[in-house]
């Protein structure tokens, strides 16, 4: 019984790493995008280039 106890709570602790993880991917891509918006209306073209690698990285 314990065994599976300790087993639940290490799934249950990987779960919620998981749901964590995604929150804070879908934040970045999302400050991403508006800075990609913004580099674009300034004609930043190494600002637009750097944000959009590491937005595909993140995708």
């Amino acid at each position: 019984m314990d065994k599976m106890k300790a087993t639940y709570e290490v799934m249950l602790g990987l779960a919620a790493e998981m749901v964590w993880d995604e929150a804070l991917r879908k934040r970045r891509c999302a400050i991403l995008y508006r800075e990609i918006d913004t580099a674009l209306a300034t004609g930043d073209e190494v600002a637009f280039r750097n944000l959009t690698e590491e937005l595909k990285s993140l995708a």
